[in-house]
């Protein structure tokens, strides 16, 4: 099954770009004051489509979307009166993000009469610095917009913050007239500091895909640290960085979840890809325990792709062959078929929990008959003791919290007190795996560092979480229930799309100082050197759609960018961390600007680098600050986009909107003007003997030739060396011919989403050992570690 999350990276159907401001013809139909409710609480009602035509929201998707925000629409007027006062009602916001170095004022709203001096009005207003020290007396600011509240005339008044504040939490306290208020002062730099490290170059990785020798069938956080040590050692050509998916934690429960994208808890990890063997609990286990570990493992490396027993050696796969890379493609590897034999997460998973709880039961925090304490457990009250109940409630109720009995489900404190202490083996089991994958996935980060790379493991950050899972059940206040988010009908989902995950409410979000995106990022930030923020577009605006009412009825919803990407710039700054966004797809020349600013670095995929005519960019025509690539994990690979895979792939499935025909044609002319591109500026050097490249899709023998295959892939990332980009990344599957994506948005069932192992151009797969060993591998290493050579942002021109 594929992730419900979105594909904005699509070539047919870029993520559609909002209007700022509705036109009178987009709000055709809309009474005035339902309009001006919308605004009042950032609900579009109108947008611009992927042709920039205005497109109207229907009245009924606005007041749908305003319920989920917890807004009454019946009465508009009465509704945006109440909007307009809410502000007024208190004394002080309850939380403010500013800038350290020139913070803008926190607006107090005052009675008049404290503000204009009545004898005994006394108005005191101290900011408590972050980390403590003596409170400073905050100054305040000339008299600005009034107002009048239940009789009573109320003032703006400014709270002058000083400048050159300390990064962190602060507290603005504030007396008046009789009563108190404080508000959250979230201090953030201007920009990410960790963005100017010059240029750098690195691998993307789908862990779960690149196994070795010692993974369960699976690659692990041991793969990690190889791949880590590796890619920064000199063999490795000295790498800086390496993207890996997101390692986000799943339900512990069967069937596990394949998807990255759509975890149960973005905070937590994925025992999934723990090594049990490189565990202290291994290493102090007897001899009968280590004896039932290794079978365990023996058990799952059975099931592994490939080994079949039909495994060629290394160095005849490694030289490829002279028909044509399509008819190979389509010779089963296997009884699979196509694809040949896919990665099994349920046995894996059944595999490694039953050695790992015979780990668990030697383990420190455990009696001697391998139970920890009940009472130990059940005192404990923090974020991972929570996470360990609510996945020890899903081992007993199902994975969806919203089916659970109602005292768990609304997290009643009786309820929980007595399931964690009937379950507390089980809780304590589970907190133990989060402390073992952590320093499992610090190892490798630490292993990078240690080899020399500067930024070392950047994580994947996705989109949302799964609206049943541990994160929403936990903090499920600051989730907008009954809705998801998607997007809108385009060219190539005439339907919309609707991924399944619940958005954030922006309201609560900034109430609590962005407290749970700043607790999310801070988690994933301290296992590694950068962050990869999926769809950051989301930052600025999201597609709500309302429960039952499709992917096309509903509307956008619009986020204080300035203040989340400012939080994920603290965040950065203590972690010493880069960050990147994924923003990829039509969008404001504002949100570009806007990341540029902060420091956080964009995306560009070679895919979509084209004028308005559909012709490829110059290199030096690409952007500077952003993490460069061939492709995604949603896109064609290199090999796939020259032999025409995505368009095979969509058409078999039902995909294109449009007759093959001309889905091809459009393909081939696309190809042929990359690689006259590619020739143009010196990229691709021509192999020896025929390359034809004629002749439609799928036709056997009459796609690229192999050599013209591997030849023009290198090109590609050569281009990527030869723009400006201040990262470039490349995928294992590039270097070696896999034909296949990991995921191809708008399939289920039909296309083996997140479950393909990386193969090379015969459709064997590659392990990590293979990697570090190929030739075509080092022959890739040998072209990035270019960047190198040339570490500003000028890059070699050609």
């Amino acid at each position: 099954m594929t992730s419900p999350h979105r594909d904005p990276h699509d070539p047919a159907g870029p993520d559609p770009d909002p209007a700022p401001a509705p036109s009178a013809e987009a709000t055709d139909g809309l009474e005035p004051a339902l309009a001006e409710l919308a605004a009042a609480h950032g609900v579009a009602t109108g947008y611009l489509d992927a042709r920039e035509t205005p497109v109207a929201v229907p009245a009924v998707a606005v007041r749908r979307v305003l319920e989920l925000l917890g807004v009454d629409p019946a009465d508009p007027a009465a509704a945006l009166a109440a909007a307009q006062d809410a502000p007024w009602r208190r004394l002080a916001p309850p939380s403010v993000v500013v800038r350290a170095s020139a913070p803008r004022p926190v607006v107090l709203r005052l009675p008049a009469r404290l503000v204009e001096r009545e004898p005994g009005a006394v108005v005191d207003c101290l900011l408590e610095p972050a980390g403590g020290g003596t409170p400073v007396p905050v100054e305040l600011g000339p008299a600005g917009e009034r107002h009048v509240l239940d009789g009573e005339r109320l003032v703006a008044v400014p709270a002058l913050l000083p400048a050159g504040l300390g990064l962190g939490d602060h507290v603005l306290r504030v007396r008046a007239g009789g009563r108190e208020a404080t508000t959250q002062v979230v201090a953030v730099p201007d920009r990410v500091p960790g963005s100017a490290q010059g240029r750098m170059w690195g691998w993307m990785v789908q862990l779960y895909a690149l196994r070795s020798a010692g993974s369960w069938g699976i690659g692990d956080f041991a793969d990690l640290a190889t791949l880590s040590a590796w890619s920064g050692s000199a063999a490795g050509g000295h790498a800086d960085v390496l993207l890996v998916n997101p390692l986000h934690a799943a339900a512990p429960t069967l069937p596990v979840q394949p998807s990255p994208y759509y975890p149960t808890s973005r905070r937590f990890l994925s025992p999934l890809y723990l090594r049990p063997e490189h565990t202290p609990e291994y290493a102090a286990a007897d001899a009968a325990t280590r004896a039932a570990v290794d079978g365990h493992a023996a058990a799952a490396r059975k099931a592994r792709p490939g080994d079949d027993g039909a495994r060629p050696p290394r160095s005849q796969r490694a030289r490829g062959t002279t028909a044509s890379v399509a008819s190979v493609a389509r010779a089963p590897s296997s009884a699979d078929g196509e694809f040949g034999p896919l990665i099994d997460r349920d046995a894996v998973w059944e595999a490694k929990q039953a050695a790992l709880e015979l780990l668990f039961a030697v383990s420190a925090g455990g009696r001697a008959d391998g139970e920890p304490s009940a009472e130990s457990v059940a005192a404990a009250d923090d974020e991972l003791t929570e996470f360990a109940t609510w996945c020890a409630l899903a081992e007993r109720h199902g994975p969806d919290w919203r089916a659970w009995p109602a005292p768990l489900r609304d997290r009643d404190p009786a309820a929980l007190a007595a399931a964690r202490a009937e379950l507390a083996g089980r809780v304590a089991f589970h907190r133990w795996l989060q402390e073992r994958a952590e320093a499992q996935v610090g190892a490798a980060q630490d292993a990078a560092r240690a080899a020399g790379m500067r930024v070392g493991v950047v994580h994947d950050l996705a989109v949302g979480v799964d609206p049943g899972g541990a994160d929403t059940w936990a903090g499920r206040d600051a989730y907008t229930t009954g809705a998801s988010i998607g997007a809108p009908p385009d060219t190539f989902n005439q339907q919309g799309q609707d991924w399944g995950l619940p958005p954030w409410r922006p309201d609560r979000l900034a109430e609590t100082g962005y407290a749970p995106l700043r607790q999310m990022v801070a988690a994933v930030l301290a296992r590694g050197g950068g962050l990869r923020v999926d769809h950051i577009l989301g930052l600025f605006r999201l597609w709500y759609i309302p429960a039952g009412a499709g992917a096309a009825n509903g509307t956008y919803v619009r986020y204080d960018a300035e203040a989340m990407l400012g939080v994920i710039a603290l965040e950065a700054a203590r972690a010493g961390a880069v960050i990147v966004g994924e923003d990829l797809g039509t969008v404001e020349p504002t949100v570009a600007t806007t990341l540029t600013d902060v420091g956080v670095l964009g995306s560009s995929v070679l895919w979509f680098e084209n004028d308005a005519d559909g012709a490829p960019l110059p290199p030096d025509a690409w952007r500077a600050r952003t993490m460069a690539s061939v492709t995604t994990h949603d896109l064609p690979t290199a090999a796939g986009f020259l032999l025409g895979e995505h368009v095979r792939a969509r058409a078999e499935r039902g995909l294109l909107t449009r007759p093959v025909a001309d889905e091809a044609a459009e393909w081939r002319a696309a190809r042929g003007r990359l690689l006259t591109h590619l020739r143009a500026h010196g990229l691709l050097a021509e192999p020896a003997g025929p390359a034809a490249e004629a002749g439609p899709v799928g036709e056997a023998g009459e796609d690229l030739d192999p050599a013209l295959v591997r030849a023009a892939a290198l090109g590609m990332h050569r281009l990527l060396v030869a723009t400006p980009a201040r990262i470039v990344l490349a995928a294992p599957g590039d270097a070696v011919g896999d034909r296949h994506q990991p995921n191809l948005p708008g399939t289920v069932d039909s296309y083996p989403n997140w479950r393909l192992p990386v193969r090379d151009e015969q459709g064997v797969p590659v392990t990590v050992e293979d990697l570090m060993t190929d030739e075509r591998v080092a022959r890739l290493v040998e072209v990035l570690g270019q960047v190198r050579a040339h570490p500003d942002d000028a890059a070699p021109r050609t």
